[in-house]
């Protein structure tokens, strides 16, 4: 390390190399003081009667400055689309996406956003469509300010769930609901309605082609994660809240599921109901027929019909996703 010529060291006390860019910083008492955007601080004094020190002589060892407070990594706030390693951010070509023929990982930074048909001023990002074989079409609609949803084909069903911000679900009658973070709304099919926001809101979107049975009908629900009771789970871990009635009526349901660090299925699952999944919070490893990926908030997946699936939740934090599942009909 050399120092410029006008620059003397006095006061030194060590010398430290930091492992994450093989950088050398100075410790001291100064009359100036300098912080590195790692944390690392380090000390300098100009001074004309003293001769320089030869660096090299103090170099000891010395720790980083601690980390800073854990918090919990949530969908809402992914700012970095991957929240990969320094050393692969923005490396060209490189995505954690996958896609297969029985399942597939769409993760943020593969997002492909354009104008919503129907909707006003108003970004969607398809990621799971029946191209993929599903039955259902899960997508995020990013609303601006003074933007407006328009309505589902006839006979589609429609499931809203709110990942950032907020915005008003109006119906025909003109009774109003304000969804805000960790709220949903089921539309039936052909039900008249409007989501409306003034700012902005990030929504992840349900629709399928409703199925129906003979003397059932569904209705319009409006609701929030915790208002939701935990049901039981006999042999796994995980807390499990649904979303919607279990009732016949309803051909889907939506889990939120929650694991703490460590925990994760005990099943190792193989069953015919499709899955929509959009990671909301924390990480792990998830198993999708013979691959593993590693996983994180904001990221999607779509699992096929009889695709070997398993969950862990690793990290500091709880993993909670959004589970999209068939239900209540018959496969034939």
């Amino acid at each position: 390390m050399m120092f410029h010529s006008s620059l003397r060291i006095e006061k030194l006390n060590f010398v430290s190399y930091n492992n994450f860019g093989n950088k050398i910083f100075i410790f001291y008492d100064s009359d100036f003081i300098q912080s590195d955007s790692t944390g690392w601080v380090f000390h300098y004094t100009r001074s004309s009667n003293r001769p320089e020190q030869n660096y090299e002589n103090f170099i000891s060892t010395v720790s980083p400055p601690p980390p800073p407070p854990l918090s919990i990594i949530k969908f809402s706030e992914v700012t970095n689309p991957t929240l990969s390693p320094s050393h692969l951010q923005d490396l060209p070509g490189f995505t954690r996406s996958v896609y297969k023929r029985d399942h597939a990982l769409i993760t943020p930074e593969s997002h492909v956003f354009s104008p919503l048909p129907e909707w006003t001023n108003t970004l969607g990002a398809y990621l799971i469509t029946p191209a993929m074989g599903s039955h259902f079409v899960m997508y995020l609609a990013k609303m601006q300010e003074n933007s407006k949803s328009g309505l589902p084909p006839n006979d589609v069903e429609r499931f809203l769930f709110v990942v950032q911000g907020s915005a008003t679900l109006i119906n025909a009658s003109g009774a109003d609901h304000q969804l805000t973070v960790d709220s949903y709304a089921y539309l039936a099919p052909n039900f008249k309605h409007s989501l409306e926001c003034d700012a902005s809101a990030t929504l992840a979107v349900f629709e399928r082609r409703y199925s129906p049975l003979e003397n059932h009908v569904t209705e319009q629900i409006v609701g929030s994660t915790d208002q939701q009771p935990l049901l039981e789970t006999p042999g796994e871990v995980f807390e499990l809240r649904k979303l919607l009635p279990p009732s016949l009526p309803y051909d889907f349901n939506i889990h939120i599921m929650d694991f703490q660090p460590g925990e994760f299925l005990n099943v190792k699952e193989v069953h015919y109901n499709q899955h929509g999944l959009l990671l909301l919070e924390g990480q792990g490893i998830y198993r999708l027929a013979d691959s593993w990926y590693p996983v994180q908030s904001g990221d999607a997946i779509w699992m096929a019909p009889f695709v070997p699936q398993w969950y862990a939740a690793l990290g500091k934090t709880r993993t909670r996703y959004l589970l999209y599942k068939d239900v209540n009909r018959n496969p034939l």
